[in-house]
C-alpha cells in the first residue's frame, strides 16, 4: 500500500495499467486474425490436397487404380485422413485411418451437405463430428468433399478431414507466443516506469527529506540539483527557499537576544500582558516585583499569574481606552510608579505592557540626605557626652576613692573602643562603597561551613533561650567565596535575628543550591520590621529600635557593611518581613 500512495507506485501503475489494456485488446485481435487465417489455410489445404488426389485418380483409372491410390496416399499428411469413394461398393481409406474414426458412406449420403458432392457435382466443406447418429459429441473434424470423374462411374468423390484440434493445438501455440511477448511486454514496460518514476520520485524524495530537515531547524540543508527541468526549478526554488528561511530566523533570533538583553539589562521592570491577561514575558525587576506581592499576599510560589489589583485595574483601563495608563503602588516598604500602554496587532489590541520603575531608592536617599548627619550626631553624641561627664569628674576630683576614679577611666575607655569601632566601621564602609574591597577566595565546603559557625553561636542562642539550627540540601556543595567576609555577613545576620527573636523562638539557616549558586536564608521567628522601614535595612545606622538604646542595638552598619560584601561577590541580598511573623534575609553567592 505504501508504494501505491507514492509518486513512483501510481506512474508505474498507470503506465502498466495503459500498456496492459492495449496489449490485451491486441492480443484478442491477434488470436482472432490468427484463428481465423489458419482455418482459412486448413481449409485450402484440405481442397488442394482433395482435388490433387482426384485429378491423380482422374489420371489413373481402372486398372491403374492401385497406383493412383498409392500416389495418393503418399500426398497427404499424417493429420489428413482420407475417404475415396469409388461406387457404393467400393470405398478406400487412407492408411492412418483408424476405424473408429472413419467416414462413413452412410454419413456422407445422411449429411444434405456432403450429399452435395454427389447430387450437384460440388465441393463441399463442413466442420461436424464423424459420428453424425451418436449422440454424444465427438471430436470435431474439418471435412472437404471435391466431385471424382471417373469412367463409368457416376457417385464417386474424393473427402479429406482432418481434426480441428490439429489447428487448434496451433491456435494455442501461437497464443502462448503472444502471452509471452506480452508478458516481454509488460515486464520491459514495468523497468521502463520505475526507471522513469525513479528519474521523478528520487528528486522528489530528497526535496521531502531536506525539507524535513529545515522543519528541524537546519536551514543549511540544500538539495542537489541533477536536471534542469522544472523538478531542477524546484529544488532551486527550494535552496532559496533555505537561504531566506536561514536569513529571516537569524534575523528574528538577533532581534529577540538583543530584546531580551535589553529587557535583562534594564532597571525598570516590565511586564508584558496579553488580551486575556496572561503574563508573558517578565524580566528580573519584575520577577522580584512579583515576589514582593507574593510574599506580601503570604504566598512563597513564584510561579502564580497572579498580579497586584492595582496592575490589573490599570491593564483593564488601558485596553478599554485604548491610552497609557499611570498608577503608584506600595508594599513591603517599596514604591513604585506603573506605567501601562496597549500593544497593538494592526489596528487590534493584542495586549499591553507595564513598566515598573521602583522609586524607592530616590525616597531613601532623598531621606539619607536628611538624616545621616542626624545619626552621626546621635551616635558621637553618647559617647562624647559621657567622655566629657566622667573626664570632667575626674579633673574635679570628684571621685573620691581610687576604685571610683579606675571605674569612671574604665567607662572613659569603652566609649572611645565604641567611638573607635564606629569610626572604624565607617572606613570600612567607605572603603567597600569605592571599590577597594579585597576578597580572598576559596573553595570552600558549605555544609563544614555553615555548621562552624552555627556551633559558634550555640551558646548566645541557648543563653536567650532560642532553638538555633541549620537545613542543607546537597551537603557535599564547594563553592569558591571569602570566607572570612562571608562569615562577618553571617554573624551580623544571626547575631541580629537572636537579638530580634523573644524568648522559645527559632532561629533557622536554609541553605539550597542550583546552577545558578548558593542561595542562604537566615529567617527568624521574631517580631519583624515594619514596612515603612524595611527599604531602609542596608543603609547606614539604621536601627529597628527608634529608641535606639545601647544594650540591644549596635551601630546600625552591619546590614549595610553585609551588602557591600555581597555586592562584592556578585551576588544579592534581599529582606522579607511582617510585623509578628519574622524576618527572612537572603543572599545568593553565584557560582561564576
Amino acid at each position: 500500500m505504501t508504494l501505491l500512495r507514492s509518486v513512483v507506485g501510481k506512474l508505474w501503475l498507470t503506465i502498466l495499467l495503459l500498456v496492459s489494456f492495449v496489449l490485451f485488446i491486441l492480443t484478442i485481435m491477434l488470436l482472432e486474425f490468427f484463428q481465423n487465417q489458419n482455418t482459412l489455410e486448413m481449409k485450402n489445404d484440405l481442397t488442394n490436397t482433395a482435388e490433387k488426389i482426384a485429378n491423380v485418380l482422374e489420371e489413373h483409372p481402372k486398372e491403374k487404380l492401385p497406383l493412383g491410390l498409392e500416389i495418393s496416399w503418399e500426398i497427404i499428411d499424417k493429420v489428413n485422413k482420407v475417404v475415396i469413394i469409388k461406387n457404393d461398393r467400393e470405398i478406400y481409406y487412407s492408411p492412418n485411418t483408424d476405424i473408429s474414426n472413419r467416414l462413413s458412406l452412410t454419413d456422407i449420403q445422411n449429411d444434405p451437405k456432403l450429399s452435395q458432392v454427389f447430387s450437384k457435382d460440388l465441393s463441399v466443406e463442413k466442420v461436424s463430428t464423424l459420428s453424425f447418429n451418436d449422440s454424444k459429441e465427438g471430436d470435431k473434424y474439418s471435412i472437404i468433399g471435391v466431385p471424382l470423374h471417373l469412367p463409368g462411374e457416376e457417385k464417386s468423390a474424393v473427402f479429406i478431414y482432418q481434426s480441428v484440434e490439429v489447428m487448434q493445438q496451433t491456435t494455442h501455440e501461437t497464443t502462448k507466443f503472444i502471452l509471452l511477448v506480452a508478458g516481454v511486454a509488460i515486464i520491459l514496460t514495468t523497468i521502463f516506469a520505475f526507471f522513469l518514476s525513479t528519474r521523478i520520485a528520487a528528486p522528489l524524495r530528497k526535496m521531502r527529506e531536506a525539507a524535513f530537515e529545515v522543519a528541524r531547524g537546519k536551514f543549511d540543508t540544500k538539495v542537489p540539483i541533477l536536471t534542469h527541468d522544472e523538478i531542477g526549478e524546484l529544488a532551486t526554488a527550494f535552496n532559496q527557499m533555505g537561504r531566506q528561511l536561514k536569513f529571516n530566523m537569524s534575523a528574528l533570533s538577533q532581534e529577540k537576544e538583543q530584546l531580551s538583553s535589553i529587557l535583562s539589562s534594564m532597571a525598570d521592570g516590565v511586564i508584558t500582558f496579553n488580551r486575556d491577561g496572561t503574563i508573558l514575558i517578565t524580566n528580573p525587576p519584575a520577577d522580584r516585583f512579583l515576589q514582593y506581592w507574593y510574599y506580601e499576599m503570604g504566598g512563597i510560589s513564584t510561579d502564580s499569574e497572579a498580579i497586584p489589583p492595582e496592575v490589573t485595574d490599570l491593564f483593564e483601563q488601558a485596553v478599554d481606552t485604548e491610552a497609557e495608563q499611570v498608577g503608584e503602588i506600595s508594599f513591603q516598604g517599596r514604591h513604585w510608579v506603573i506605567l501601562v500602554s496597549p500593544l497593538y496587532s494592526n489596528r487590534f489590541i493584542r495586549g499591553a505592557v507595564a513598566v515598573l520603575r521602583d522609586m524607592t531608592e530616590e525616597r531613601q536617599l532623598d531621606k539619607m540626605r536628611q538624616d545621616f548627619i542626624a545619626n552621626v550626631s546621635h551616635e558621637l553624641r553618647t559617647p562624647i557626652s559621657m567622655l566629657q561627664g566622667y573626664s570632667e569628674a575626674i579633673v574635679d576630683d570628684i571621685a573620691e576613692s581610687q576604685e571610683e576614679k579606675k571605674e569612671m577611666a574604665k567607662v572613659i575607655y569603652d566609649e572611645s573602643l565604641r567611638m573607635g569601632r564606629l569610626v572604624n566601621e565607617l572606613l570600612d564602609l567607605a572603603r567597600m562603597e569605592a571599590g577597594h574591597l579585597q576578597l580572598t577566595m576559596e573553595d570552600v565546603n558549605i555544609t563544614s561551613f555553615i555548621n562552624r559557625i552555627i556551633h559558634k553561636f550555640q551558646g548566645l542562642a541557648k543563653d536567650n533561650e532560642i532553638q538555633l539550627y541549620a537545613e542543607i540540601e546537597n551537603e557535599t556543595t564547594t563553592i569558591s567565596f571569602d570566607p572570612d567576609r562571608i562569615e562577618q555577613v553571617l554573624t551580623n545576620l544571626i547575631d541580629n535575628a537572636i537579638r530580634h527573636t523573644p524568648k522559645g523562638g527559632s532561629v533557622k539557616l536554609n541553605v539550597t543550591s542550583d546552577d545558578k549558586g548558593i542561595m542562604i536564608r537566615v529567617k527568624d521567628s521574631g517580631t519583624g520590621i515594619p514596612d515603612e522601614d524595611l527599604p531602609f535595612v542596608f543603609e547606614r545606622f539604621y536601627k529597628a529600635d527608634k529608641a535606639r538604646t545601647r544594650g540591644r542595638a549596635g551601630t546600625g552598619l552591619g546590614l549595610a557593611i553585609a551588602k557591600n560584601i555581597i555586592d562584592a561577590h556578585r551576588g544579592h541580598i534581599s529582606v522579607q518581613s511582617k510585623l509578628d511573623h519574622g524576618t527572612t534575609f537572603s543572599f545568593l553567592l553565584p557560582r561564576k
